[in-house]
């Protein structure tokens, strides 16, 4: 008697699809590797996370297909999984690497650092852009995991100003996320460190008052943020000793930047139109710069469809759209290539800032004079 498959060929299918997202679990053993051999070997996460995928990008083009709406939950099950597996495979490689690092005596002092600089380039590319994905879930065992995975690298603040911020404000001045024209990256990166934890701070200190309680209340999230990264220090410490702790930070340092560069170019110079009254225009996808090349789609699970992220928050990674050129403006690269070139501003300037003023006579050719309009209207609370 043959033996059947006990997987439907739908499932099959299914997971079939969802596999090239899957690609992101191929750099953990590049981390591994790296450690166990020295070398330049330890070049191979960040050489593999930028270039690789600038590579594939060029090589394999744009993915310009959407996917059906209408996709159930089942549907969506070998997507969700990977969001969900990460985690501990993250929290097992960056505790692991803390124990073994340290006192692996093959290694020298700037091989240690150059390996946690490329293990802060994986939780951040990856593991913060998963964080992402499962802090806009309404289950409540997702968000859990997204605050695990933002503690890892010191950053648990970002759901708060994410979600009640950024999504709110975005293309406004009151969003520290959103990077001015002309504003470099080195200036932007400071402010946005500065700006956010005070305006998530400020955002949760809000709600709790309208509840008619103060911020000291239990309820207030910014107590699992410490309590979680006080956790995490005190793991590295114990695992690594002093020498740990310090490399763990390097991690989450690196972790930041690449959140941050990310966040610099996704909005480089959108504006929504300003009402007055202190109101804004709705999200629109014009709002968010779109990529569809397919590569750097695949180790972002989508993120590079930021214009239907921002349009339609609800949306699970599999199911964003893509938008053309009349309705969202498009980035020239995919993420990989695009971060590298806004470390450089003069670089970046002669490649976005020609964009932005096209995508302003486009849809707001009302708009004679921006140089009055980008005043703030609405300035940051202090």
């Amino acid at each position: 008697m043959s033996m059947q498959s006990t997987v439907a060929p739908s499932e099959v299918a299914r997971l079939s699809r969802a596999l090239p997202f899957w690609l992101s679990l191929a750099l953990i053993p590049l981390a591994w590797i790296g450690a166990f051999t020295g070398g330049w070997v330890i070049a191979l996460v960040p050489l593999s996370t930028w270039f690789l995928y600038s590579l594939l990008d060029a090589a394999l083009g744009l993915n310009l297909e959407n996917a059906d709406l209408g996709a159930t939950e089942s549907d969506l099950f070998w997507y969700r999984l990977v969001t969900l597996v990460w985690v501990p495979v993250q929290a097992l490689t960056l505790f692991g690497l803390l124990w073994y690092v340290p006192q692996a005596e093959h290694l020298s002092t700037i091989e240690r650092v150059f390996i946690f600089f490329g293990m802060g380039v994986l939780s951040g590319t990856v593991g913060i852009n998963y964080s992402h994905e499962l802090m806009h879930q309404k289950n409540r065992i997702e968000r859990w995991l997204a605050d695990f995975l933002l503690a890892m690298v010191l950053y648990s603040h970002f759901r708060s100003e994410h979600l009640l911020v950024h999504h709110r404000y975005v293309g406004t001045p009151r969003d520290p996320a959103t990077a001015r024209y002309n504003e470099g990256f080195h200036r932007f990166y400071p402010r946005v460190l500065h700006q956010s934890l005070s305006s998530a701070f400020r955002a949760e200190a809000e709600m709790l008052k309208r509840k008619g309680l103060h911020w000291t209340h239990l309820s207030n999230p910014f107590f699992k943020y410490w309590a979680l990264q006080a956790a995490c220090l005190a793991l590295a410490l114990a695992l690594g000793g002093w020498s740990g702790l310090a490399l763990f930070l390097i991690q989450a340092g690196v972790a930041i930047w690449q959140l941050e560069l990310v966040n610099y170019i996704e909005h480089y110079g959108l504006t929504r139109k300003y009402l007055g009254d202190g109101r804004y225009e709705h999200v629109q996808p014009r709002h968010s710069w779109n990529a569809a090349h397919k590569a750097s789609n695949w180790l972002l699970i989508n993120l590079q469809r930021h214009s239907d992220h921002h349009y339609k928050p609800d949306r699970r990674f599999p199911v964003l759209q893509t938008y053309g050129p009349d309705e969202a403006p498009q980035l020239p690269f995919g993420y990989p290539v695009m971060t590298m070139a806004a470390m450089f501003p003069p670089l970046w300037r002669r490649i976005m800032n020609a964009r932005v003023r096209q995508w302003r006579r486009t849809h707001y050719p009302e708009i004679a004079e921006w140089s009055d309009y980008n005043k703030l209207r609405t300035p940051m609370p202090r």
